[in-house]
């Protein structure tokens, strides 16, 4: 890792500074309202953002790098990982960062890549990485489950288990949703989609897997006396052609984002995708069992505490979803 850490990140060009009213956390401490030009110092704290090598998870990274934290870049391809750390010091070249490969689609791969990980302490790890929703026909994993499901959700259930030696005593854990996940419902004797296999379906249900996890693991974590805090953080709708350009990572080509200037009336771009999840990691104010997303319709602006959809909360779903990714997995948390 290169030092010294950067500054926190600048305010806008505006020179907007905080804003005068103040928020409490659920311990009753007084902090400033969140601002996402802003951002509080996190000198001497550690983050991993899994997939933050690209899309929303590098500007992810790109954010937490800014706070003069240490980030861990976890993804399949070093080559990958380079390019997305070198666009990021470009902006801010003293940023920490270090990559760790990642395969969430290999289980047996996952304790080799936390062994990588070395005597580290982490003080937050966002599950941002998976398969997109790009209309792909069904593939399978290399242990058989079905490429999104197995992925985004089964490929972080896993590894969640497997970083729970490294988590400090009030780490967050924050899992990435989706706005994908509001209109499906889990099939839970169908969670490999076997029977009727349409992609967009399948990547909404992966999706609230996800989310179904998270809350369960608070609910688990809370029980257990434990002071990780596991919260759920969602992009809203952010679209490529709305994204700024990063060198060797995102093109931000202008034609494409005159095509998309229409969209931004509604939509937004990765770097504003980014803030809910960012929030999650370094906001005071934020507890365990929350879900963040964008201000505008839950689809664009800066974040703010969602209502969790009624079927998030569903704890005999989310214990029989739990039931079944530990059996698949060979996790038994």
């Amino acid at each position: 890792m290169s030092a010294p850490a950067p500054s926190p990140v600048p305010a806008s060009a505006s020179g907007r500074a905080w804003d005068v009213h103040r928020l409490q956390s659920a311990e009753g401490r007084t902090f400033r309202a969140w601002d996402v030009h802003r951002l509080p110092s996190a000198e001497g704290r550690t983050f991993l953002v899994t997939g933050g090598n690209a899309g929303i998870g590098c500007f992810v990274a790109e954010q937490l790098a800014a706070t003069g934290a240490d980030v861990v870049v976890a993804g399949r391809t070093a080559a990958r990982a380079e390019a997305a750390m070198a666009a990021i010091r470009i902006r801010y070249p003293a940023a920490r960062l270090r990559h760790c490969l990642l395969d969430l689609a290999d289980l047996a791969a996952l304790e080799r890549s936390v062994r990588e990980l070395g005597p580290v302490r982490l003080d937050a790890v966002v599950l941002n990485a998976g398969v997109a929703l790009d209309d792909p026909p069904r593939r399978e994993t290399a242990d058989g489950h079905e490429a999104m499901f197995g992925t985004n959700h089964l490929g972080h259930f896993a590894l969640t288990h497997r970083l729970a030696p490294l988590l400090a005593p009030a780490a967050r854990v924050v899992t990435v949703g989706s706005f994908a996940a509001r209109s499906e419902r889990l099939d839970l004797d169908d969670l490999q989609s076997l029977r009727d296999y349409r992609p967009k379906r399948a990547y909404g249900r992966s999706k609230l897997a996800q989310t179904l996890f998270a809350l369960e693991l608070d609910r688990r974590l809370r029980a257990a006396g434990s002071g990780v805090r596991s919260v759920v953080a969602h992009p809203g709708g952010a679209l490529d052609s709305l994204t700024p350009a990063r060198p060797g990572v995102h093109g931000g080509a202008a034609g494409r984002r005159l095509l998309g200037a229409p969209a931004g009336l509604v939509l937004q771009g990765k770097e504003a995708g980014a803030w809910p999840m960012v929030r999650a990691v370094l906001d005071p104010a934020v507890r365990g069992g929350q879900v963040w997303g964008p201000r505008v319709f839950g689809l664009r602006g800066e974040p703010k505490l969602e209502r969790p959809q009624a079927h998030y909360t569903d704890r005999a779903t989310a214990a029989r979803l739990w039931a079944a990714s530990a059996r698949l997995t060979g996790v038994h948390a």
